[in-house]
């Protein structure tokens, strides 16, 4: 479906200046995503170069109690796939949550265990964070994520080539951000989301967040009237399914 190797999808610079996507400077309230993101590295994801007309439509800070479960509606509702992007401690606070994620097809990432500001973290800490998270997924959902988005984009190149070298887990970062956080409206979110996306689009949202939730019948609908088609990041990464994969487990 996608033109991708494990080797050339990784370029940060050139995927996200061909998408010419808006947003990209400011995720959260303050932090801004790492000066340093535009270099080239094999472990930084920010969208996907391919001629196929295909986004990837990811979930943030959840589960959330009430909304998760619409959106999942939502979703089924369109038979559409997306990436949840879980806090580890919400893994376990509402498991059933996210079996019901993982059996009606989506991708669970790993957005660290209690959301604090990576890049201030010292490494133990950082791993710390992430492990605590790919464990609780593990034993909720049967099996690791195998990709990682840090909170608030915050997360230096250094911390990401660690991450990458220690976890063989790549940094997926956006091209299409509608600071959905500030509660524009889910007309506003809808609008922004629609004007950003391209072929190879990560766009960042929220299901804590009412308004993004009920935004998501215009903005999915209004995707696919353009022709746009949804997928998993480990999709649009010509990865296997997600679902299907063998996994080996890395520690240490």
């Amino acid at each position: 479906m996608i033109d991708l190797t494990r080797r050339t999808f990784l370029s940060a610079t050139s995927a996200a200046c061909a998408l010419g996507a808006p947003g990209m400077a400011k995720a959260a309230p303050v932090i801004a995503l790492p000066k340093d993101v535009a270099r080239r590295d094999a472990a930084t994801v920010m969208a996907i170069r391919t001629s196929s007309p295909v986004v990837g439509m990811t979930f943030d800070d959840g589960p959330h109690p009430r909304l998760t479960p619409i959106l999942l509606d939502i979703l089924k509702a369109r038979g559409l796939k997306a990436t949840f992007y879980l806090i580890g401690n919400r893994v376990v606070a509402w498991p059933d949550i996210v079996r019901r994620i993982v059996a009606e097809g989506h991708e669970i990432g790993n957005h660290s265990w209690s959301h604090p500001d990576l890049s201030r973290r010292s490494d133990t800490s950082v791993m710390n964070e992430i492990d605590r998270t790919t464990d609780a997924i593990f034993k909720v959902a049967g099996r690791p994520p195998v990709t990682f988005r840090p909170p608030y984009g915050a997360f230096t190149r250094r911390q990401r080539l660690m991450l990458y070298e220690k976890r063989n887990l790549p940094t997926i970062l956006w091209s299409v951000d509608p600071q959905d956080w500030r509660r524009p409206g889910s007309n506003t979110v809808a609008r922004r989301i629609l004007k950003g996306s391209r072929p190879g689009a990560i766009i960042l949202s929220h299901d804590i967040q009412s308004g993004t939730v009920k935004a998501m019948p215009q903005t999915l609908d209004g995707l696919r009237t353009r022709g746009l088609r949804f997928a998993t990041i480990s999709q649009m990464m010509g990865w296997p399914l997600w679902q299907k994969r063998r996994f080996r487990r890395v520690t240490g």
